[in-house]
């Protein structure tokens, strides 16, 4: 099975927290930084934990600044 990917821009600062609140769910998904200058990060996330990783960045998204981006 393939991972779905997530392109997101976020505030550059809180790339380290994001990266660590995902982590801290073991096997969920992971986090690659594209372009740390813009904020620019994909999420791969395991296959069947789609809604749980919306859940998370949508509660995320009441402290930091989330936006989804197209897949280049």
């Amino acid at each position: 099975m393939k991972t779905t990917r997530w392109r997101l821009r976020i505030d550059r600062r809180e790339i380290s927290y994001l990266r660590f609140v995902v982590e801290s769910y073991d096997g969920l998904a992971t986090l690659t930084t594209l372009n740390p200058g813009k904020g620019v990060v994909e999420l791969r996330i395991a296959p069947g934990c789609e809604v749980q990783v919306a859940r998370i960045v949508n509660d995320l998204k009441k402290s930091i600044m989330i936006e989804a981006m197209d897949a280049e």
